[in-house]
């Protein structure tokens, strides 16, 4: 595999060939399909085909004979034969220091909230890292990151904003949980007090009544504030705009169907306007909020989605090493940690949790296991909160029941199905679904029959 890399980054000398490039090529040559590809990177399947087709095209046009995904293995050989490199050692990239591999030091803090830069415990999951942190140096991107709660969304975009700060990017950083409820109380409100944290940011002083227009309306004053002020302060660099718990804005339906196709017209005018391409924007969102948007005005049907899958068994391992769990090493520890990763299906906040637990050893993984789905378990407060939601939509409860009253794939009406997806608690095939972990299957089972007490009221549903 590193061969055939080095001998593609040769043939393509000047053609663009990143980390997006480099993963389509490793997966065709895995002979992986473009929808494997998709769900393995989180990419979309069109925009994964997109680059392979350009890719089999710049090496058909390097080599002058016709490469496809299905020939790549003869091609090699050839060029193989004809060619003899040598192979020299790289240093280690600026990702490889922005996602370091350390030993543990240190006490272990119980998992809550993002996982600090310099931390042990944070996991890779390749090509995820590499991949967004390449996307972000693209002209005029517009990057979504989504996931369920506690999937990792905050510690991965931490990271990518180190990556581009180490790359020369100014950097606008906006957790929406901050704003104060008052500041939804209008669009005009919202996107002041967007534009003031923009600028103090970036060390300005805010500026707002020399480009603020009531005629001209509040979403072109703030264009023309970003426009004609921050962008032009920021110079020749690259302006990372990073929105985090984007969601909240969800909750304000008038707010969120101004402000979210402002950030889709941004994008796109990164493709006619120079300036604008300066503009990097990430939107990081949960995805059990839902909002009805028209398709046409939405950003999430532009630019680039990344969903975050679970550790794998090998990853549980790892992260069990970092947190000192010394029977976890070797193949036996593999095979010791192996019903936990079926328990909880890799879900990265469950398997920190576990790990947290069985590192203070006050308890061990079968007591953990057994536990595990039960009110005196180290998970009951999250069951209880995915409960919670169910009960408020009768639906979806009556859907998940379908799920876990059998062992195959259910199929589902195409909405719950999706709802189920966004909340992490199915995997789908279409719209087939099965229980996404056991501790799920176990938990909702032992809840069927049982009254309701949450009361009323509508959940609230999941984004598109």
């Amino acid at each position: 595999m590193e061969e055939l890399l080095e001998a593609v980054e040769q043939i393509l000398q000047d053609k663009p060939f990143g980390s997006i490039q480099r993963f389509v090529l490793s997966q065709s040559w895995l002979s992986k399909t473009y929808s494997e590809m998709a769900r393995e990177s989180g990419y979309a399947r069109d925009y994964i085909k997109e680059v392979g087709s350009q890719l089999w095209q710049d090496l058909s046009e390097a080599l002058g004979k016709r490469v496809t995904k299905k020939n790549l293995h003869l091609i090699f050989q050839q060029y193989k034969d004809n060619e003899i490199r040598e192979s020299v050692p790289k240093e280690a990239s600026s990702l490889e220091k922005v996602f370091p591999d350390l030993s543990l030091v240190g006490k272990m803090e119980f998992p809550s909230g993002p996982v600090p830069l310099d931390s042990p415990l944070y996991i890779n999951r390749p090509p995820l890292e590499e991949l967004v942190c390449d996307e972000i140096m693209q002209p005029g991107c517009l990057l979504r990151i989504k996931a369920p709660r506690k999937m990792g969304k905050s510690s991965l975009l931490n990271r990518m904003i180190a990556h581009a700060k180490e790359q020369g990017c100014q950097i606008v950083y906006l957790d929406f949980r901050e704003a104060d409820e008052d500041v939804f109380a209008s669009l005009d409100k919202f996107l002041r007090w967007f534009c003031v944290n923009a600028s103090r940011q970036l060390n300005l002083m805010p500026s707002l009544d020399d480009f603020w227009d009531v005629d001209m309306g509040s979403k072109v004053s703030c264009k023309i504030y970003f426009e004609g002020y921050l962008l032009q302060y920021v110079g020749d660099s690259p302006l990372v705009l990073a929105l985090n718990e984007v969601h909240q804005v969800f909750e304000h339906p008038k707010i969120a169907q101004d402000f979210l196709p402002m950030l889709r017209f941004w994008h796109e005018q990164a493709k006619q306007d120079q300036i604008w391409q300066k503009l990097r924007l990430v939107v990081v969102h949960t995805t059990e909020i839902y909002i009805q948007l028209k398709l046409n005005q939405s950003p999430f049907n532009v630019g680039v989605t990344v969903t975050l899958p679970p550790f794998t068994l090998k990853q549980v391992q790892n992260l069990a090493q970092s947190y000192g769990v010394d029977w976890s090493k070797n193949s036996q520890g593999a095979q010791c940690l192996a019903p936990l990763h079926a328990m909880i299906g890799g879900h990265p906040y469950l398997v920190n949790l576990a790990l947290y637990h069985l590192c203070q050893g006050k308890m061990n993984l079968e007591a953990l296991l057994q536990t595990a789905s039960t009110p005196s378990g180290i998970y009951s407060q999250h069951l209880r909160e995915l409960l919670t939601l169910l009960q408020k939509e009768p639906q979806l409860m009556l859907a998940m029941e379908q799920v876990i009253a059998v062992d195959e794939q259910v199929e589902l009406d195409a909405i719950a199905a999706y709802k189920l997806e966004s909340m992490g608690l199915v995997q789908l095939d279409g719209n087939h679904a099965c229980v996404s972990c056991e501790l799920y299957r176990l938990y909702f089972n032992q809840q069927k029959g049982k009254p309701n007490r949450t009361g009323g009221g509508a959940i609230a549903s999941h984004l598109i």
